[in-house]
């Protein structure tokens, strides 16, 4: 048995107790690479034109080592399907999402979590807005919580105030609750209250785990993170994007890439970033970094791939089922040491 199988009937605060929980997001970037999801609006339609890819991919990320099976509403909200023309899909979709997700979850041992997520609609100065933020919010968590989700995720939140709704909202169903927000270039929010001191407010609010995702790379987020974990008391969350990001460009949205002058507009976010993606490597790196400062609510957003979920988890000292298939380069045909591998073909290897 393997160990998600092994935790089957523990929740999220259980198992973050005593050990890490490792979550996959990045499902739209990584379905938009597949050919299934349109860059610039993002809305998850896919979720209902083939729900069998959505369904793949979150048996992919278990595979790898996901414990988290996050249902896809990412932009899946009212707002968002009102850009596109498609509010009159918004139940089915959310409902959708939040079958394939528990499906995966209940047969592979897994935690299914309900997804809200930035809105795009809220202001701090405009409390029409806060009233349509929180009706939007109330109407995917109460679906969330009528098909089973085993905890609650606020994520990519760009306001505090518009952080503090969603809490308010997932609280009041009595499930665990994960609230991550977005890093912006000078570390505040857009209601310019710093992420540090955001995440402190949540926890005094009640949330389970607070943290931060999307946005920056491990080397510009991790800073921000070990903030985070130094004042607060609660689990953190910490997912980062696995992007080269750096001081200069600390985020995925600034980065330039001065080798290429046939991206349109000279902006590679968010279909050109294919030379900045991190390796395993620096995704295991990044891992070990996080859980090393008491980061138990560890995983990796937009850019994300199985391949990266598999070296966190074996980071982290699992085998998992992927690792069958993990690199062994000791049987390559001219990089290998194997015995079996003819000498004349290794000493090839200065050839090629």
């Amino acid at each position: 048995m393997n160990e998600t199988q092994s935790t089957a009937k523990r929740g999220l605060l259980e198992r973050l107790d005593t050990g890490p929980v490792i979550c996959a997001e990045g499902y739209l970037f990584e379905l938009e690479r597949r050919g299934y999801l349109q860059a610039g609006p993002f809305v998850p339609e896919v979720v209902i034109e083939h729900p069998e890819v959505v369904t793949r991919l979150h048996e992919d990320f278990v595979h790898a080592g996901s414990d988290v099976v996050e249902a896809f509403t990412y932009y899946a909200h009212r707002q968002k399907l009102k850009v596109i023309g498609r509010e009159d899909i918004l139940e089915l979709i959310n409902r959708q999402a939040l079958r394939i997700a528990k499906d995966v979850a209940d047969r592979h041992g897994g935690l299914m979590a309900g997804n809200i997520c930035n809105t795009n609609a809220y202001e701090a100065d405009d409390p029409k807005t806060h009233k349509a933020v929180r009706s939007m919010f109330e109407e995917q968590i109460g679906w969330a919580v009528e098909e089973g989700a085993d905890f609650l995720i606020a994520e990519t939140i760009d306001w505090y105030g518009e952080a503090a709704i969603a809490l308010d909202v997932m609280k009041a169903t009595g499930l665990p609750t994960v609230v991550t927000l977005s890093v912006h270039r000078n570390e505040k929010m857009f209601d310019d209250i710093h992420v540090v001191d955001a995440c402190k407010r949540l926890e005094a609010a009640g949330a389970s785990v607070v943290g931060l995702n999307c946005q920056r790379g491990p080397k510009t987020l991790m800073p921000v993170v070990k903030k985070v974990r130094q004042v607060v008391s609660c689990h953190v969350a910490s997912l980062p994007v696995p992007y080269r990001t750096t001081d200069a460009e600390p985020t995925f949205q600034s980065l330039t890439d001065r080798a290429c002058a046939c991206i349109p507009g000279n902006r590679p976010f968010p279909t050109a970033l294919d030379p900045f993606t991190c390796n395993r490597y620096e995704c295991a790196e990044y891992a070990r970094e996080a859980y090393d400062i008491g980061v138990r609510y560890i995983g990796l957003c937009c850019g994300n791939a199985p391949h990266h979920i598999r070296a966190v988890a074996e980071a982290l000292g699992r085998t998992v089922p992927g690792s069958r298939y993990s690199a062994d380069m000791s049987k390559h045909a001219f990089f290998g040491t194997d015995a079996a591998i003819p000498d004349k073909y290794k000493g090839r290897k200065i050839e090629i």
